[in-house]
């Protein structure tokens, strides 16, 4: 058995999410029958991880096994006439087969999108809350990720992980012309993290709460203490990290824009 790991992106609007769902369209769904199409064989391609319906992936990698070699470069033509403009597959390669896209990675990064004035060429990629913002406090405010392990108060109820530790390698708010981007950088994710703790930010940023209340949210482990969830459609999942060793991506420019 041979495994072939694809890097590509994706435009999440007309999606839910990466996983398969029984009665709506995703990503996962999309790429299968294109590689069923592809190559004549059932696949079932396993992604890097989670994007919520919505989101976004400028850069996202996903793994397949196949009992035989492939011509990689048809492969990715092939996949990219099947299947339509807001999937696009950069790279095929065959790798180790323990490598594993989801469980092999070492590091993701994520980025959000705010606008500070209304914009309808952005509005399907970013976010405009309809106040003022103070990015400064904001990124007080994120500094206090890092003394932290235990995210509960970040993650969806209910959900199947073990744990709710993550490792936070880089939580930065970067002013932009008419905006910002938050750049959030960790070992692992939560199921709705990325937005719940920008949403909280922002609560820290319109001067609802404080840092120090910044911090007792965390330390609470209470969902229900966090402030809302920001909208998904200004999500991006921009990084996915492997050890260089085991993987050397093909794509180097991974972010999708600037503001």
């Amino acid at each position: 058995m041979r495994r072939y790991f694809l890097e590509l992106a994706y435009n999440g609007l007309k999606y839910h999410g990466w996983q398969i769902q029984p009665n709506a369209l995703s990503v996962q769904e999309v790429l299968n029958d294109a590689l069923h199409k592809a190559l004549r064989k059932q696949i079932n391609v396993v992604g890097c991880g989670r994007t919520d319906t919505g989101v976004h992936a400028s850069y996202f990698v996903a793994h397949f096994d196949i009992d035989e070699p492939i011509d990689t470069e048809r492969l990715v033509f092939k996949m990219n006439r099947i299947i339509g403009n807001d999937i696009v597959v950069y790279s095929a390669q065959e790798v180790d087969g323990e490598l594993h896209s989801r469980f092999s990675a070492i590091s993701r990064t994520y980025y959000y999108y705010l606008k500070s004035v209304k914009s309808p060429f952005m509005k399907d990629f970013s976010y405009r809350p309809f106040y003022d913002f103070d990015i400064d406090n904001m990124n007080e405010a994120a500094k206090a990720l890092f003394d932290y392990k235990d995210f509960t108060s970040f993650s969806k109820l209910h959900t199947d992980t073990k744990t709710n530790n993550c490792q936070i390698l880089k939580a930065q708010w970067i002013k932009q012309d008419n905006g910002a981007v938050f750049v959030i950088k960790a070992d692992r994710f939560l199921r709705n993290m990325v937005r719940a703790i920008v949403g909280t930010l922002l609560e820290v940023g319109r001067g609802k709460i404080n840092i120090d209340q910044f911090r007792q949210i965390i330390e609470d482990k209470n969902r229900g203490a966090a402030g809302t969830s920001v909208p998904g459609q200004a999500l991006f999942l921009v990084d996915v990290e492997y050890p260089t060793e085991l993987f050397t991506p093909m794509v180097t420019s991974k972010a999708p824009f600037t503001l």
